[in-house]
């Protein structure tokens, strides 16, 4: 078999080969030789150098049929399960949309890794991240020039609401970077100097602190929350991986009884002040999902669950099939995983009812799907 970045469906291309592992050779196209009609000019001009993005050179109502494939495909092969008749898909707008994002250094050097290596493209903008992230970018590329930038930072973070940036240094080596490091960085950088950012969204202002996971799509977020609540209401419900409560304030709305799970002390500290801010009402537990489950003898009328990219794991999905809650809700960012454990619930007794591909990484091979489950 024969993988071929940077070439589409169709197409006449010369390959570089760039590894081969048994059966397997991973390559790339040097050249086109006769291209798609679906092909394009990559708006970015680090697209092949950058690892961030794979598809720029195809046009996005093509990426988007293509992702669909690629999902029913994975369903097949890895849950081996037909996928629903129709798979609805979401999307917004292609550019500027990402409110976070991931940067490297080395010495003076700042941008992405290279794709496939740990080396780093200097970038002098990114066409996927919003423009306050390409104001950082640019004042932080300035501030590289300076005596005072320590050199042995690796990576950090930026976070925004479209008014102050958040830094969260995720890698500084064995050193530590103190206090005056960003208090100088808020000088050219409004919010660099905060631990806290508020971001709003969805009808909420939600504090996100600087360890507290938020939805990278500043366009579709609210998307997100009506495509995966719906019109549900109840009595009871279970927001599982709850993070900082963008889905626990709407469930509070909606369900007499709400249970927040999440494991991270400081996404769980948020939670309460954000439920407290929309004046709703929600039993918050700082544990993880597995132990919870683990506990509970009786299930409620509704279960959302948003795990990380390692999915929910036998274990959860064992506890859910046999607690029986009447729907499950899979918010899923890994289409491998999501397709493993809806073939657990389903082999459990449930059927897919709803499949939602949002489109939340445009340009990227990332798939983020929600899929609600009834009995």
């Amino acid at each position: 078999m024969v993988l071929v970045s940077r070439a589409l469906p169709g197409e006449l291309v010369r390959i570089d080969t760039l590894r081969t592992k048994k059966d397997l050779v991973r390559a790339a196209a040097s050249d086109v030789v006769e291209p798609s009609e679906n092909r394009v000019t990559p708006l970015c001009p680090y697209f092949g150098k950058c690892g961030g993005c794979q598809y720029q050179h195809a046009t996005y109502s093509y990426q988007l049929e293509q992702k669909r494939e690629i999902l029913a495909e994975v369903l097949a092969r890895v849950g081996k399960i037909a996928p629903p008749p129709a798979i609805t898909i979401e999307s917004g707008p292609e550019w500027n949309y990402r409110n976070r994002v991931q940067l490297h250094l080395e010495g003076k050097r700042i941008g992405f890794h290279a794709a496939g290596t740990h080396l780093v493209t200097a970038v002098d903008q990114c066409v996927v991240s919003s423009p306050k992230l390409n104001e950082a970018i640019a004042a932080l590329r300035q501030m590289t020039h300076s005596q005072r930038w320590p050199g042995f930072l690796k990576s950090i973070e930026l976070f925004t609401n479209e008014e102050e940036v958040q830094i969260n240094v995720l890698d500084s080596g064995p050193r530590y970077l103190n206090k005056a490091f960003f208090e100088w960085c808020e000088k050219s950088i409004p919010g660099a100097n905060n631990t806290a950012l508020d971001y709003a969204a969805a009808g909420q202002t939600f504090r996100v602190s600087h360890k507290s996971f938020f939805q990278v799509n500043r366009f579709l977020i609210e998307r997100l929350v009506d495509i995966s609540l719906r019109t549900s209401t109840g009595r009871t419900a279970w927001d599982l991986y709850a993070g900082v409560g963008l889905f626990s304030t709407a469930l509070a709305k909606r369900f007499e009884q709400v249970t927040a799970v999440e494991v991270a002390r400081s996404a769980v500290a948020d939670l309460e002040c954000n439920l407290d801010r929309a004046n709703v009402q929600a039993r918050t537990l700082q544990t993880s999902v597995e132990l919870f489950l683990s506990q509970q003898t009786s299930a409620p009328d509704f279960v959302i669950a948003d795990p990380p990219r390692a999915g929910l794991g036998k274990d959860v999905v064992g506890h859910l099939v046999r607690l029986k809650p009447k729907v499950v809700v899979v918010v899923s960012c890994d289409a491998a995983t999501m397709a493993r454990d809806v073939a657990g619930l389903v082999t459990g007794g449930y059927r897919v009812d709803t499949m939602t591909m949002i489109d939340l990484f445009p340009h990227t091979a990332q798939l983020e799907t929600v899929t609600k489950l009834v009995l």
